[in-house]
């Protein structure tokens, strides 16, 4: 397959600085990496973050964007996983530029790439990664600084009824993050499952797997009343995805019983007063960390056929046309909350 040695690029020039699409060089494929013709490249909220506050980015100008898919091109020595022309869903890497999508060819790790079944398009595909890649960690993923709760995944027989009659509480079930939750409660077997949403998304969380929904705009304060008035059992597990800090430190406080977990899977908990005996998991959903690459692998082979099944659905998605030229117009609204229950999808071979 033809390979051209130079692609079209989304720079970000420096912090909280502007966004330039340019031209630069196709990254050559390791011994362990394919080189992946981006068809499609999905927008999260940490690319406004980091935008803004600059983690994960050593030197200007820096690609970013970090859930994408696309047509396999080139394959390295050792990947045996994959071929040229198989199509695959992928994440990028914590730190390595050449892994991000806002370009028009990004390398990814053999074995951190899963092929995208029939019933799922591109622009679909690219909306898997970052859900799909966090909750999973976040659940089931082994216990470090970045890691999960170490919970009994499903793909394992006794994880299949080890949280049957366990309730969980998801905040944000509409969120990227949020919905995947969902569905990997679903398969675990967690009862009830309860998730905060707006109204306009209760159909969705609903259609997802939740049994029950709590309006999003609920008081902090009436949270625990909330859950009360559907389940008596104490709540196994809690499932944060958007950091408001009241709704933690209710949540935490007032409906989490000791010996439990809280998960807080958008970012570093804002928990005034833990309390040993409730354990605070803060999860990173890259694949590639050292720590949990093993179970990331595990996972990602399973992916694909979670999709075909249909046990896994992707994000809704909203295609906006124009290339990488639109992801800065995407990202301000995402930014401004502009955007709920679907992924904003470019097609970076779009790209004038």
């Amino acid at each position: 397959m033809s390979v051209p040695t130079t692609q079209k690029a989304l720079f970000l020039q420096g912090l909280k600085g502007d966004w330039a699409v340019e031209s630069t060089s196709v990254p050559e494929p390791s011994a362990d990496q394919v080189l992946v013709r981006v068809e499609a490249s999905g927008l999260n909220p940490v690319d406004w973050k980091i935008r803004e506050l600059g983690f994960t980015i050593s030197s200007y100008p820096a690609i970013l964007g970090f859930d994408g898919s696309g047509v396999v091109v080139k394959v390295g020595d050792n990947v045996t996983q994959v071929k040229v022309g198989d199509k695959v869903l992928f994440g990028a890497d914590r730190a390595d530029t050449s892994t991000r999508t806002f370009q028009q060819y990004a390398l990814a790790f053999g074995d951190l790439v899963a092929k995208i079944p029939d019933n799922i398009t591109f622009d679909q595909a690219a909306a898997v990664n970052a859900g799909f890649a966090t909750a999973g960690i976040a659940l089931y993923g082994p216990k470090h600084s970045t890691g999960g709760a170490a919970l009994l995944p499903p793909w394992q027989e006794e994880g299949k009824t080890e949280y049957a009659n366990h309730p969980i509480l998801i905040v944000g079930g509409s969120s990227t993050v949020g919905q995947a939750a969902i569905q990997y409660a679903k398969l675990s077997g967690f009862f009830p499952i309860i998730t905060t949403v707006s109204p306009s998304n209760t159909a969705l969380a609903l259609s997802l797997g939740a049994t029950h929904t709590i309006d999003r705009s609920t008081p902090a304060s009436s949270l625990p009343s909330a859950v009360a008035a559907i389940t008596s059992t104490p709540i196994s597990v809690i499932f944060d995805t958007i950091g408001n800090s009241d709704v933690q430190n209710v949540t935490y406080d007032d409906v989490l019983k000791e010996g439990k977990v809280f998960i807080a899977g958008s970012s570093p908990s804002n928990i005034k007063n833990p309390v040993e005996g409730k354990e605070i998991i803060r999860p990173a959903g890259f694949l590639n960390d050292a720590p949990h690459r093993s179970f990331a692998v595990d996972l990602w082979q399973r992916i694909a056929g979670y999709l075909a099944s249909g046990d896994f659905k992707p994000n809704r998605v909203e295609y906006l046309p124009g290339g990488l030229a639109s992801v800065p117009d995407g990202l301000e609204r995402l930014k401004h909350g502009k955007v709920s229950g679907q992924k904003l999808v470019v097609r970076p071979t779009e790209t004038v």
